[in-house]
């Protein structure tokens, strides 16, 4: 069983609750349209056994022709939307405000002020910046040493008075780019380089294999000095390409320009003026252990952890999870709750993997886990089960007094609230239950040599429910979240 999302299915909406009836008026009925709310139904072909009706009036191939343009048009919209690769837009800021501070190789510090037009006049400072630049590793286009493209050293100090964490612009990446991105993980930009293009020059496609520092996307920021030409071209892995305009570095629009990690980009010639762009190199981190994480435990956390560990070697040992994660464990693995995990499951969860460990989620109840690739299932409730009340002599659910909701500590702990005199039901309905937990997959703790590690006075533990029927009721199996190591 493949595990689905954590999240809850979506609600109805009013529209797929509405009859399919068609409407009168007038004597005249009018055939709803269909829509995506309502159901799609297969029938069997029916065979036609009366004589075949006139053929309609043919079709004009210039309407064929129509017909066929506007759905390949169509196609190619629904592919580009399907998987976009690109992503564009500008900053809401006043170009005034920019600042550029840089280090000449002289160890002067100079200042560029936006926005530029070097047509009326070329700063100083620009021509200090250009100096210090050199050329940028362009491959297959080597013949005009003059018009190549240039990049500031990364060994001198640059700084700007743009911070693209100020604006939402990680945040329009990730919806456009990653919107599949699961809670817990977060999108940073790292900034790369600062090019620079003057005029004649231009960039030859750039392939992701010169940008191989596990980057998941790339922001171009362009600044406002004014150029004509200079389009950037990008292209996916299938060739597609889009081309972006930029503005031509308007001095009131500061634009930004974001695609995948797996595309190459390349910059058409510089007609006039100079162009100049900031990259960003966007990385994935997480709470999780997909990827790198965010949080690394204290030292004090560390040193209580270590005698635990060194008392448990050779053991498998484990810890309850303590939050909720309202998800339920009948659809999906436990295991898919690590980019989720938060609080102190994150903090014990991290500080396991620091000690080179390797956690596991595993879902547990009334003393029976499930292995790490099976999900929680109750199974059917058998009626002639040589356990059930039916067999016993005991009243079926629908003629026995109806049943609280509160939750009753058993055997199996679930929502079945037995009358307090009831014991034997009690245990009827637990043995029944912990056969069909038995058949799904689960083993005792014991048999699966894991030792459960608890305070003295147990706190609270993550409780997720799975439904279930037993003797015709609906009842609610409350299932815990176990952490699981092996410590050599």
């Amino acid at each position: 069983m493949h595990p689905r999302s954590a999240l809850g299915s979506p609600t109805p909406s009013a529209a797929s609750r509405l009859s399919d009836s068609s409407r009168s008026d007038g004597g005249r009925q009018f055939a709803r349209n269909g829509s995506v709310s309502e159901f799609e139904i297969e029938r069997p072909l029916k065979m036609n056994t009366t004589s075949p009706k006139r053929p309609g009036v043919r079709r004009r191939q210039s309407e064929y022709g129509a017909e066929s343009a506007l759905r390949a048009s169509v196609s190619r919209l629904l592919t580009a939307k399907a998987r976009p690769f690109t992503v564009t837009g500008h900053i809401p800021m006043d170009p005034a405000s920019l600042v550029l501070f840089f280090r000449s190789k002289s160890g002067i510090t100079h200042s560029l002020d936006f926005p530029i037009n070097i047509d009326y006049d070329t700063p100083p400072a620009l021509e200090v910046l250009l100096a210090a630049c050199k050329p940028h590793p362009t491959p297959g286009f080597d013949v005009y040493p003059d018009r190549e493209t240039l990049f500031y050293p990364a060994n001198l100090p640059l700084t700007a008075t743009l911070e693209i964490a100020n604006h939402p612009i990680l945040d329009a990446v990730r919806n456009a780019l990653f919107p599949a991105l699961p809670m817990g993980h977060y999108l940073t930009a790292l900034r790369d380089k600062l090019e620079v293009m003057v005029t004649g020059a231009r960039m030859a496609p750039q392939p992701r294999t010169l940008r191989n520092d596990g980057r998941v996307a790339t922001i171009c920021v362009t600044l406002p000095v004014h150029h004509r030409g200079g389009n950037m071209i990008v292209r996916d892995a299938e060739g597609t390409e889009e081309k972006f305009f930029g503005g031509g570095g308007k001095p009131s629009e500061v634009h930004w320009t974001a695609f995948l990690g797996e595309c190459e980009y390349e910059v058409e010639t510089i007609q006039q003026g100079c162009r100049m762009s900031f990259t960003y190199a966007v990385h994935l981190k997480t709470y999780g252990a997909a990827v790198d994480p965010l949080i690394t435990p204290s030292e004090y956390f560390l040193d209580l952890l270590s005698p635990v560990l060194s008392l448990s070697r050779g053991r498998k040992v484990a810890f309850y999870l303590t939050q909720d994660y309202g998800v339920n464990p009948s659809e999906g693995l436990a295991e898919s709750l690590v980019p989720h995990l938060k609080g102190s499951d994150s903090l014990l969860y991290h500080a396991l993997k620091v000690y080179k460990l390797a956690p596991e989620l595993h879902w547990a109840a009334g003393g029976y886990v499930w292995p790490i690739d099976r999900t929680v299932e109750c199974g059917n409730d058998v009626l002639d089960s040589p356990t059930s009340l039916s067999s016993m002599g005991f009243p079926s659910a629908f003629g026995s007094p109806a049943r609280s909701a509160k939750s009753v500590r058993g055997p199996m702990s679930y929502y079945s609230g037995p009358e307090d005199d009831d014991v034997e039901i009690m245990k009827i309905e637990a043995s029944n239950l912990r056969m069909r937990v038995e058949e799904s997959g689960a083993i005792p703790l014991s048999e699966a040599e894991i030792f459960i590690l608890s305070d003295w006075v147990p706190g609270p533990l993550a409780k997720e429910r799975v439904h279930f029927v037993s003797n015709g009721e609906l009842e609610k199996l409350i299932v815990n979240v176990l952490l699981v190591i092996y410590v050599p």
